[in-house]
């Protein structure tokens, strides 16, 4: 396979499987020979963004700590997969002004499937008080209004998402089998 340099942010709530359909295509792609790094919203907290909060401003500083990453590993030629909640629609366009070879995957689940996923417990804390700002509870998440992707988890298997994403990379020509 032959590819040039993206950025694929996965956005959406805590548990509507960004995670999953990332990991999923990371397989995918390296199968394939790609060049690739995966950057999950919760390592990069724990190393990149270590000792940002969840205020609004923190959450915005994080999403373009990510994105300045991301932005140097797609200009020489990594495909980058970012998994990140990203709650808020300025920011992300504003990433993806700065990039430009970005596509946006928008992993679209209620916040109600969201919390019967949920095997941190981490709604259960959210709605009790136990955790503040907690985006899809006490804090804001802003939906993508036109994202390159739009994978309904509750509607699609796995697979079927996947294939939406690597479909929409070879649309955007960002994905091409070598030729013979």
């Amino acid at each position: 396979m032959q590819h040039r340099g993206v950025t694929v942010w996965f956005t959406g709530l805590s548990g509507s499987g960004k995670t999953t359909i990332s990991q999923a295509l990371e397989k995918k792609l390296r199968a394939a020979g790609a060049k690739l790094e995966v950057l999950d919203g919760d390592i990069v907290r724990t190393n990149l963004t270590k000792g940002l909060g969840f205020s609004k401003e923190d959450r915005d500083e994080n999403v373009r700590r990510i994105g300045f990453v991301s932005h140097l590993l797609t200009r020489n030629g990594v495909i980058v997969l970012v998994s990140a909640i990203s709650p808020y629609r300025e920011v992300r366009d504003q990433v993806r002004q700065r990039i430009g070879d970005f596509v946006e995957v928008y992993a679209n689940t209620p916040v109600e499937v969201c919390e019967q996923r949920d095997v941190k417990g981490l709604y259960k804390k959210a709605r009790s008080g136990e955790i503040k700002n907690f985006t899809g509870i006490s804090d804001p998440y802003e939906e993508p209004l036109n994202p390159e992707v739009n994978c309904e988890t509750v509607n699609e298997t796995l697979e079927e998402s996947v294939n939406k994403v690597m479909a929409k990379l070879e649309e955007l020509g960002y994905l091409s089998p070598v030729a013979a």
